[in-house]
């Protein structure tokens, strides 16, 4: 299960990297390009980094320490991710939610209203067409654990969400967790911010 910590300006969710992470990127850098003046650029890099860090996520928009290996590798421990509030998801999306006073991330397979089908070998279908799940790893769709009756309607106000990998993913699938209403999901996963090598967008499919 891959989980996420709030990062905040104080108190006990800080999450930026620690010192020792901020200098094995140093250090990566410095052997990368073998430059004292890179290794100026990219510590004052890091240093705006983590200012705008902070200050986005305290004023505009929330910001994550991600934790766990179940959306890898889209998303791996250690990465800090920014999350979007839009009106709606989509299928694809990668998105934050309140479970059991957790917060997880999964990724959206259908909405509100929309029939779900799984084959025995795990080949999802929204509302009679299969999905092309690009973003899963190789060789990694899978039935996994499934307790639902499908073909499966979503819910009005939730959506169906799993986890990358999928057999190892408790998700939507098994009636553990179930559908997850609209009011439960923080955001849209939508850049990683760290680490250097891997910042940009993070991806989704449909």
């Amino acid at each position: 299960m891959t989980a996420l910590r709030p990062v905040t300006a104080s108190g006990p969710n800080v999450a930026l990297p620690t010192t020792a992470q901020v200098d094995a990127e140093l250090a990566r850098e410095r052997r990368r390009r073998g430059s004292g003046n890179v290794l100026r650029r990219t510590l004052a890099i890091l240093v705006t980094v983590f200012a705008v860090t902070v200050l986005v996520s305290q004023f505009l928009t929330p910001m994550f320490h991600v934790y766990g290996t179940s959306m890898e590798p889209t998303l791996e421990q250690g990465d800090v991710v920014m999350a979007w509030v839009p009106g709606d998801f989509s299928t694809g999306d990668l998105v934050a939610f309140s479970f059991n006073n957790q917060l997880l991330v999964k990724r959206v397979i259908a909405g509100p209203g929309d029939w779900v089908d799984i084959s025995s070998d795990g080949t999802v279908s929204v509302n009679g067409q299969p999905l092309a799940e690009d973003y899963l790893p190789q060789g990694e769709k899978a039935l996994g654990t499934c307790d639902i009756a499908l073909p499966y309607q979503v819910p009005d106000g939730s959506y169906f969400l799993m986890g990358d990998h999928r057999s190892t993913s408790i998700d939507s699938r098994s009636k553990q967790m179930g559908c997850v209403p609209k009011e439960q999901v923080v955001g849209r996963l939508v850049l990683r911010l760290w680490p250097l090598d891997r910042l940009g967008g993070v991806a989704s499919g449909s």
